[in-house]
């Protein structure tokens, strides 16, 4: 009998906190084993993943706090959870909400439930009210349970899941709260005729044009931070979105501008020449993450450098289009297609993917109808109250 408590007690899930630099190695690594076989799936740059989990670095720990947890069963890791309170967010909508993000596991429900048990216990103990995810600190993280598209390619700013994951969250009786969709765009041969007319109308109506700047340096020159509060207003009223500070705004131009090829950044300007439109993407760098396993060192920045910088490409990632509240409804977006669509022909470009659109943002979706299109992915964001 003693054996047998023994070896039941080894089986059983553990729960340990990731504290220390070690841990925290561990705990991103463990979704690159889960998934080492998956060919879908695209492993996230290891050190931007430890850098979203340094105090002093992310500029989101200003207003945010987190505990990570990793699961383990007779000593191997078998789990892992992010439990994070964004407190600006929570203010914006007055809410009292304990998150759940970075949540990977395998197929077992007593793993699941030990994670989310151990992000609810963290949340209660500091006053919340109800847990929500999968989300990041901010709404620049990944964020939505993927529930379709489980046969397309990951791009690397959006998360992948094996589908068990959905019966995982419901067995624990998390509910529905959001559900965003995501569109495979055919690039047509030339910029549809209908499109161009619109356009044009749109220039003369709305007294815009569009701006096109060589560069990160170009861009901070011209229009300062501009960039960074044009996306800020945009996105007020999307779900979970908490107003970025003025260190998040430097953060995020300082990581991503110089890596952007500004071929594929429209930014759209009224007669003040003032920023009220901007739209950007970039190459799918999947396959160049998987070929370095999200490792830069010691070729793994050759691989996804080449990718970055590539002058002939199939696949694109079309990562945001926003447009300031006042010039909304005045047909702005079809300047982004109209400047952009001779560049992805010039580069080869067959297939464009969006980012995750809120099912309920009908505006965001028409944008899309001229064009070639399906939806191909379904993710979910949960709620639970503890």
């Amino acid at each position: 009998m003693r054996d047998f408590l023994e070896n039941l007690k080894l089986m059983a899930v553990e729960i340990r906190e990731v504290n220390t630099r070690r841990e925290l190695k561990k705990f991103i690594q463990f979704a690159n084993d889960l998934y080492k076989d998956c060919p879908y799936y695209c492993p996230p740059l290891f050190l931007d993943e430890m850098e979203v989990f340094n105090r002093k670095k992310n500029p989101a720990m200003d207003f945010s706090d987190f505990q990570l947890y990793m699961a383990f069963r007779d000593n191997k890791p078998v789990g892992r959870i992010a439990a994070i309170i964004n407190t600006k967010a929570n203010e914006a909508w007055n809410k009292k909400h304990v998150r759940f993000g970075w949540m990977d596991f395998i197929d077992d429900l007593e793993v699941s439930k030990a994670l989310l048990d151990a992000v609810a216990a963290w949340g209660k103990a500091r006053g919340m009210e109800a847990m929500n995810g999968p989300v990041g600190f901010t709404d620049w993280d990944k964020e939505g349970l993927l529930l379709e598209g489980f046969e397309y390619v990951a791009p690397i700013a959006s998360l992948y899941n094996y589908p068990y994951y959905a019966k995982h969250m419901e067995a624990y009786g998390l509910r529905k709260e959001a559900d965003w969709i995501e569109m495979l765009i055919t690039c047509p041969e030339e910029v549809p005729a209908r499109l161009a007319r619109v356009g044009e109308i749109v220039k003369e109506r709305s007294h815009v044009r569009v701006d096109k700047v060589k560069n990160a340096k170009e861009l901070v020159r011209k229009y300062g931070n501009t960039f960074m509060d044009v996306l800020d207003e945009a996105y007020q009223k999307l779900y979970n979105f908490q107003p970025m500070t003025e260190r998040q705004k430097m953060y995020y131009r300082d990581i991503y501008f110089p890596i952007l090829n500004f071929d594929f950044v429209t930014i759209i300007v009224n007669e003040k020449d003032e920023i009220v439109g901007v739209g950007l993407g970039m190459p799918n760098i999947s396959q160049a993450s998987r070929k370095c396993g999200g490792k830069l060192f010691p070729f793994g920045w050759w691989h996804l450098w080449r990718a970055l910088k590539a002058k002939k490409m199939e696949n694109f990632d079309l990562l945001l289009v926003a447009v300031r509240p006042d010039y909304q409804d005045k047909g702005i977006n079809s300047l982004f297609f109209t400047d952009q669509i001779p560049y992805f022909i010039k580069y080869g470009v067959k297939h464009m993917d969006t980012t995750s659109i809120l099912e309920t943002n009908t505006k965001n979706q028409q944008q899309f109808q001229m064009l070639e299109h399906k939806y191909h992915k379904r993710r979910r964001a949960y709620l639970k109250e503890i």
